[in-house]
């Protein structure tokens, strides 16, 4: 029925009543929690006490930020192979890189250096569904944190633990960040345009694809405790089993021919055209996909004589051609403006697309119409705007309940949720497991 995830009858998501708690932090594993928790879970985020999770310091931009000239301690997007460092927001605007994966969570100032601390994480565990966390391999064993550490109180916990390289390989313990990944990977040396020097992907694709694999494998694991007998399990995810997923059908087009893909700029190895034109004013991608759509974009581009050429006559033909089948598509769309270019492929149903900048994607009547922004207000740093979620559901609405808290914003409530009176958490003070302020 058309619309029927338009206007779902409920207002509570699908994992409402679930319990997440994250122990993550950078991107790959705040990723994977947010997703959770757009999804109705209630996800508790544990943050080293007066500095968490470090991206609230890479910044500039920022919300709620007068002049945009706060400085942060910079880092690499990865996988949390080292240890938290930076420092929390102390002007009351937040960093717009932690803004964007981290709504509809909680923070929890923890120090899981301290005998206390850990104590309390592993109360917080007893009573959780779900824990993610992204510590370089080892570390939560040796606080005692690990999967049968925390199983043997909760037998029913899922655990996910993700990495750069896995938990078990020659490079277990190395540390890893998202343009390491996407050179070991495969990524970047099919990145770029050929002949040229190999070209990092603009957002942290090793981060989000891991992230992304790991909240398939936390529902997954929800599903079958709910079919089975009631027990969790221990899921391993890496960043770099990811890339090397993700390489899809470059990797099969490898296997097939022995020959390894290089660059190509944004041309596709089995389909032409299928690529981005240069036009008097811009760029347009045109996604010749089938044969249907040859004849249409020859029309379309006043070129008749391609049509004709029988070295283009089939998309086989046209990849075996396209050195000299480009240089004339180059020529044809040089003389039009992208306006005109978009007018004449829309009007002969040929697949097309400027190339847009963030403010014309977000411009788009159709994002918005698909809710695709999300807005709400921060308590310091006012009004915030991200990127909404993409999963629509008729009866089980992705929401966002929570801005992306404040450091510290939720610890002693959360644990008196879970039992600590006004005695224990001054005595946690007083022990350093939680901050004194």
């Amino acid at each position: 029925m058309v619309g029927e995830a338009r206007d779902p009858d409920g207002d509570a998501g699908p994992l409402d009543g679930i319990t997440v708690l994250d122990a993550s932090r950078v991107l790959v594993g705040p990723f994977c929690t947010m997703q959770l928790g757009d999804l109705g879970a209630e996800v508790i985020k544990i943050e080293r006490p007066g500095e968490g999770d470090q991206t609230r310091t890479w910044r500039p931009p920022a919300f709620g930020e007068s002049d945009g000239s706060i400085e942060g301690d910079g880092g690499g997007e990865g996988d949390g192979g080292g240890e938290d460092d930076g420092a929390d927001e102390n002007d009351g605007s937040q960093s717009a890189y932690y803004a964007s994966v981290n709504r509809n969570k909680r923070s929890v100032e923890l120090n899981l250096a301290s005998d206390a601390g850990r104590a309390v994480f592993r109360d917080l565990a007893r009573e959780a569904d779900v824990l993610v966390e992204n510590f370089r391999v080892g570390k939560m064993a040796e606080w005692g944190l690990d999967y049968p550490d925390l199983a043997e109180e909760n037998p029913e916990l899922i655990y996910c633990g993700i990495s750069g390289y896995g938990e078990w390989g020659p490079d277990r313990d190395e540390p890893a960040y998202d343009i390491v990944m996407q050179a070991r990977g495969g990524f970047m040396s099919i990145t770029g345009v050929e002949g040229g020097a190999p070209v990092r992907i603009g957002v942290a694709l090793a981060d989000i694809g891991a992230g992304m694999y790991a909240t398939q494998a936390i529902l997954a694991a929800l599903l079958e405790r709910e079919l089975g007998d009631g027990t969790g399990q221990k899921i391993d995810v890496s960043l770099l089993d990811g890339q090397a997923a993700w390489t899809s059908y470059m990797a099969a087009n490898y296997f097939a021919s022995g020959e390894p893909p290089g660059r190509m700029g944004s041309k596709h190895p089995n389909i032409a055209p299928y690529q981005a034109f240069e036009t008097g004013d811009g760029y347009v991608v045109v996604a010749c996909a089938s044969d249907a759509f040859w004849p249409r974009l020859c029309e379309a581009l006043d070129r008749p004589d391609l049509l004709a050429d029988e070295r283009f006559e089939t998309n086989e033909k046209r990849v075996r051609n396209r050195d000299a089948l480009d240089p004339e598509l180059d020529a044809a769309f040089a003389e039009l403006t992208t306006r005109e270019a978009l007018d004449r492929l829309d009007e002969g149903g040929v697949p097309a697309s400027a190339v847009r900048d963030m403010a014309e994607v977000f411009d788009d009547p159709q994002l918005a119409a698909r809710d695709m922004v999300a807005e709400f207000d921060h308590p310091t740093a006012g009004p915030m705007r991200v990127p909404g979620s993409p999963m629509h559901f008729s009866r089980t609405p992705t929401t966002v309940r929570r801005h992306p808290p404040s450091l510290g914003e939720h610890t002693e409530a959360v644990l008196g949720e879970h039992g600590y009176g006004d005695g224990d958490i001054a005595e946690l003070k007083k022990r350093g497991a939680i901050p004194d302020r």
